[in-house]
């Protein structure tokens, strides 16, 4: 009777409920709804009640449905893709069968032989109840100023007091007394220079007495208008060549935008050159292929121990093909992994295919492919599967040291299965120099170097200017905009790293890029198996194609220019040409 069908994004929610209506017709054109965070309150709301109320066939939404609300009666989840996560895929399967005795029940529509992998592995871990690791955000400096104000406003504290009672709360239990210090400094208006910047004390702080307490009575409506973790967000204006405006684009995708990546916009593809305020500066580059896929921001990144697990599978694959017949590894898929014979001969085939024509990369093998594209640049390959907000890290660390070794400018596409660094055809990567890159030593002094001058430093720096009351985005009943939040914080990060580079500000955007946004520990992990040489590295020189792991990879902006069957056609001609190539070989 009601079907919820879970898309990964925005745009492809709005896809699949316009060909639902094109397909079902005027029959159920009014039992088909949209759910997602970029319609209207009232949209979402009446979805909402209609679908409580039973009278819609189908919802399609992005994550707005997976949990927090009662949408009555539901008989089947629908996943268009890998969830990415298998307590995600749990939770948006579990909203089906709410009703005594009944079970929740859920199909997965894979898009591709990766996702067809990484959704056969996942379903797996999910009927074995093994469940990723949850990983809470520690030693929060935004918040724990909030907190601290906020504590200023009851009583008067000593020092010792309030260091006990913030270790009592579990994000906060090995909290740095160096860190509580740095921070009630900035809040008492230890730094006088940035009074000319009308950055002024919330709170007093003794530092010989070791006590602290409220500091004026603008304290209080300060604290309650402004206290709150969620940040201020608008729409970035677009301006290629200096002045001509061309649309807009969100700010979580800004973001992720470093000079000289490509993008699309209404059709045409820009080249980012910077940002100032909430405007974006572009330069137009007709026929250049995006680096960037305009989804980029809003996918759901690949959880680490997921990741763990399909490297594994991997490895478990490699090994039956090298021993084992055709037939009986796809009868054990077929009882191992409760598939059907269609989906165990493909997931063999797509195996066979990367084993013959280069290498399969596995939980002890890491491969590095070079080629160069139809730019003539050269695209190294490094399949490290560890998902996108570790290989995110691992990337910007590599490209800045091959800035460094090679003097050459670098591109970057990242994904959940790995990443492409792309050069110039006069520059070019060597065994040991891909070995001197894989390295751990100073990995956070480069990503940190790495990450100056981007906008996700300048951004985020706002978002943590704002919850650590550096900027007041209320007071005296005059609220500032978000344009003018982003350039009065950025004229604050100069004048802070004059003053002090260790800043709690300042460190708390470097921890919640490098932690949060990113994932350093897990990027620095799979370094580490690397040194140790748990993890082997296969470098391939100078190949014509990608192997068809790459696929993906290589031609992630194509969705973007052309339409999605014309990305299918490129990946079936890549595929056609590989083919050819072992079957010559073989022959």
């Amino acid at each position: 009777r009601t079907t919820l069908i879970f898309t990964n994004t925005r745009s492809g929610t709005e896809r699949v409920v316009y060909h639902l209506k094109n397909t079902f017709g005027e029959k159920y054109v009014d039992s088909i709804g949209a759910h997602h965070s970029s319609l209207s309150k009232e949209l979402r709301l009446d979805v909402e009640n209609r679908l409580k109320k039973g009278e819609l066939r189908a919802v399609v939404c992005s994550t707005s449905l997976e949990l927090g609300i009662d949408i009555g009666y539901v008989d089947l989840v629908v996943l268009l893709g890998s969830p990415k996560s298998i307590a995600r895929g749990l939770q948006r399967i579990g909203r089906s069968g709410h009703r005594l005795h009944d079970v929740s029940k859920g199909r997965i529509v894979v898009l591709d032989r990766d996702d067809l992998v990484e959704c056969v592995v996942l379903a797996k871990k999910a009927r074995e109840r093994a469940l990723d690791r949850i990983r809470i955000p520690e030693n929060a400096l935004d918040v724990l100023a909030q907190h601290l104000v906020g504590m200023s406003l009851e009583q008067r504290w000593s020092f010792h007091e309030a260091y006990e009672l913030i270790k009592k709360a579990y994000p906060y239990r090995s909290l740095d007394e160096s860190n509580l210090i740095s921070m009630l400094r900035y809040l008492s208006g230890y730094y006088v220079d940035l009074e000319d910047k009308k950055v002024f004390g919330k709170l007093w702080f003794d530092e010989e007495e070791r006590t602290f307490g409220r500091r004026g009575k603008m304290t209080r409506p300060i604290y309650y208008m402004n206290v709150g973790t969620i940040p201020d967000e608008v729409a970035v204006r677009v301006y290629a060549d200096g002045r001509k405006y061309v649309g807009k684009i969100e700010e979580g995708f800004l973001e992720k935008l470093m000079p000289g990546d490509i993008f699309v916009l209404g059709g045409s593809t820009y080249k980012f050159k910077y940002a100032r305020g909430m405007r974006a500066y572009v330069e137009d580059v007709k026929g250049r292929k995006p680096t960037v896929p305009s989804w980029f921001s809003e996918q759901l990144p690949l959880s680490f121990d997921l990741a763990y697990e399909i490297r594994k599978f991997r490895g478990e694959m490699k090994n039956k093909i090298k021993k084992q017949s055709r037939a009986k590894i796809v009868r054990y898929l077929m009882t191992e992994y409760e598939i059907d014979k269609r989906t165990a001969l493909a997931i063999h085939g797509y195996f066979l295919e990367q084993e013959k024509f280069a290498l399969i990369p596995t939980n002890k093998s890491m491969i590095v492919e070079e080629f160069e594209d139809e730019q003539e640049r050269n695209e190294y390959i490094f399949h490290t599967l560890v998902g996108r907000r570790a290989n995110s890290s691992l990337s910007r660390v590599i490209a800045h040291r091959i800035t460094k070794m090679k003097k050459r400018n670098t591109g970057i596409t990242v994904s959940d299965n790995g990443f492409v660094i792309i050069l110039a055809s006069d520059a070019k990567l060597k065994k040991d120099d891909i070995k001197k890159l894989l390295s751990t030593k100073n990995f956070d002094k480069d990503l940190k170097k790495a990450l100056e001058r981007t906008e996700l430093l300048r951004r985020r720096f706002r978002h943590v200017s704002a919850r650590s009351f550096l900027i007041l985005k209320r007071y005296m009943n005059r609220y500032m905009s978000v344009g003018r939040q982003q350039m009065n914080s950025h004229i604050l990060m100069g004048v802070i790293k004059k003053i002090d580079p260790d800043f709690p500000v300042l460190k708390e955007t470097y921890r919640e890029i490098m932690e949060d946004c990113m994932n350093i520990v897990d990027a620095k992990k799979l370094l580490k198996t690397i040194e140790k040489g748990t993890v082997n590295i296969s470098f391939l020189e100078s190949r014509e194609l990608p192997s068809p792991f790459a696929f993906n990879l290589v031609t992630m902006g194509y969705s973007d220019t052309v339409l999605m069957e014309d990305k299918k056609e490129m990946i079936k001609i890549l595929h056609s040409k590989v083919m050819e190539m072992i079957e010559g070989a073989e022959s």
